[in-house]
């Protein structure tokens, strides 16, 4: 028998490719999971999942080997597993991926760019961490260029709906029929976060787009296309998290 080595139930399900471990949470306190055939809606429980049966919807759970994904997101896809309207989503896109996945961080219907998609509870779960505030650079498209004391303000701070709206850089490029094109990069970003900043100037934003999250990039990716995440730049992401725990 090997060895026992108890871990928290919700990372135990993330790690096996249920969700974030903010989901897991809400499958356990929903009654969908047991633990040796017995429900468990505790989140406090621990795990030895080399002696015990975890399931999960009547599913008996195994760890997967992690998979870490960079996709290019199009417009007009959203980023949950499944939309009760039927719209496509980032998983319809992976149909020919034999392992479970889901996406960490959203952008939301209209914008595009570079998604993780994993079923490494860990990694998932550092990223959304709020106290980790791993880089995200976007190039963002305007119909009217930005004024010269609006960009320090961003920079500062907007407040916004109880929350404050901050970025940690802007650079102004090529003026184009898209708009103006600018590259922002944030630290922490919240639901909307540049649209609702551009709101705020009465911006109008033509088109935005993710680039990069950390040193994964989004490069020569097509729309729709994705490819797994090599070692080298997961090492790169890790080390990006660890700088932004301390």
């Amino acid at each position: 028998m090997a060895e026992a080595e108890s871990i928290r139930l919700q990372k135990y399900l993330a790690d096996c490719g249920e969700g974030s471990r903010r989901f897991c949470e809400t499958l356990i306190t929903a009654g969908r999971v047991k633990v040796d055939n017995t429900v468990v809606t505790e989140l406090g429980t621990r795990v030895d999942p080399f002696n015990q049966k975890v399931e999960c919807n009547g599913k008996i759970l195994s760890k997967e080997p992690p998979v870490t994904l960079i996709l290019n997101k199009p417009p007009k896809v959203i980023c949950t597993s499944d939309d009760p309207q039927g719209r496509t989503t980032v998983l319809d896109l992976l149909d020919d991926l034999p392992e479970r996945v889901y996406t960490v961080g959203r952008l939301d219907f209209m914008s595009e760019g570079l998604i993780i998609v994993t079923n490494d509870g860990d990694l998932a779960h550092s990223l959304m961490h709020p106290r980790y505030h791993v880089e995200k650079v976007y190039k963002v498209w305007l119909d009217t260029p930005l004024g010269y004391h609006q960009r320090p303000k961003m920079m500062r701070g907007i407040p916004n709906k109880g929350e404050t709206l901050r970025i940690l850089d802007i650079d102004e490029g090529v003026h184009t029929r898209q708009g103006v094109e600018y590259t922002i990069t944030l630290g922490e970003g919240k639901n909307r976060h540049i649209r609702r900043l551009m709101e705020h100037f009465e911006k109008k934003v033509f088109r935005l787009k993710r680039i990069a999250i950390g040193p994964l990039r989004l490069d020569d990716l097509k729309p729709g296309e994705w490819r797994r995440a090599k070692p080298a730049e997961l090492k790169l992401l890790r080390k990006s998290i660890a700088e932004a725990k301390r």
